[in-house]
């Protein structure tokens, strides 16, 4: 298959993470406002161009006033850095439908290369409007020290409140351009 432009149906996708609070337990999220740039062929993803945006802005956590922070200047300074990106730099195959994507993410103006564990779960024609679809998921782990998060607090039993590496996870169905 050739390789073809594909774009991402938020609708039927999601990016999440998830952090350790308070040392015991962990505070999960949601990025409602993504896109993505793909030109791929599926079945060989080893040569694909893979540019995702996410606006930090439209965090959500299932808490207003912690959402607010996470905004903040402490953490996204959503104000100043309107735009998550990755670039997928290397693409390589592991096994069957299994990849490492390597690319620079950008977090608050600043790039580190980070790998991503991706599985592609194969293809099918969406019943409701004919268009062939592709979904992949996938997940990482940073620092979110190393991009410029560094806010926290102590918490009494010792220990902070929140941890420092963050757990990435994305699941994307995108559609194929014709």
């Amino acid at each position: 298959m050739a390789k073809t432009t594909w774009t991402v149906d938020t609708v039927h996708s999601e990016v999440g993470f998830s952090v350790k609070h308070m040392m015991i337990s962990k505070a999960k999220g949601t990025f409602e406002k993504f896109d993505a740039v793909i030109e791929a062929d599926p079945e060989d993803l080893t040569d694909s161009k893979i540019e995702v945006t996410i606006d930090p802005s439209s965090i959500n956590t299932r808490n207003e006033d912690r959402d607010n922070h996470l905004r903040s200047a402490d953490f996204f300074d959503a104000e100043n850095h309107s735009k998550i990106t990755f670039v997928a730099t290397d693409i390589k195959k592991k096994s069957g439908n299994n990849y490492d994507v390597t690319g620079d993410l950008t977090i608050r103006g600043t790039t580190k290369p980070v790998t991503i564990d991706v599985d592609y779960a194969g293809q099918s024609k969406d019943p409701m409007g004919g268009s062939t679809v592709a979904g992949f998921s996938g997940e990482t782990k940073i620092n979110r020290k190393e991009f410029g998060l560094t806010w926290n607090a102590a918490v009494e039993t010792g220990g902070v409140l929140v941890g420092e590496e963050v757990k990435i996870n994305f699941e994307l169905e995108v559609q194929k351009q014709d």
